[in-house]
C-alpha cells in the first residue's frame, strides 16, 4: 500500500431527493438510513460526510453508495483529503459536535 493510498480522506455526499409521494419519502428515508448505518455523519441538511482511511477504503464506500442510490433525485459526492476538509470555512453558525469529535486522530485501525 503506497503512502498516498493511506491518507485519511472524506467522502462528502450532497443530495436533493423528492419527497412529494409516499414512495419518494420511503426512498429518502431508506437512503438516509443507509448513510447513517454506513458511518456517515450529518454535516447539515442533505449533506453527510464520512472519514475513510485512504483511497482504497474511499473507493469501497463509493461503490456502496452507488449500490444504494434511490431511483430519482440528485446525489453528488466529493472526495476530499482530511486536510482539505479541516480547512473548510464556517461562514455562519458553529462547527457541529461531530466535526469537533470525529477527527482522523480518533480514527481507530483494527
Amino acid at each position: 500500500m503506497s503512502k498516498e493510498s493511506r491518507k485519511f480522506m472524506r467522502l462528502l455526499v450532497l443530495f436533493d431527493l423528492p419527497t412529494t409521494t409516499k414512495a419518494h419519502k420511503k426512498a429518502y428515508v431508506q437512503f438516509r438510513r443507509f448513510l447513517i448505518k454506513d458511518g456517515y455523519d450529518m454535516l447539515q441538511w442533505s449533506v453527510y460526510t464520512r472519514l475513510t482511511n485512504g483511497f482504497d477504503q474511499t473507493q469501497t464506500h463509493l461503490k456502496r453508495l452507488k449500490n444504494n442510490l434511490p431511483k430519482e433525485g440528485s446525489i453528488r459526492c466529493i472526495e476530499l483529503t482530511e486536510k482539505q476538509f479541516t480547512q473548510m470555512k464556517v461562514l455562519l453558525g458553529e462547527r457541529k459536535i461531530q466535526e469537533k469529535v470525529n477527527t482522523h486522530e480518533q480514527f481507530l485501525l483494527f
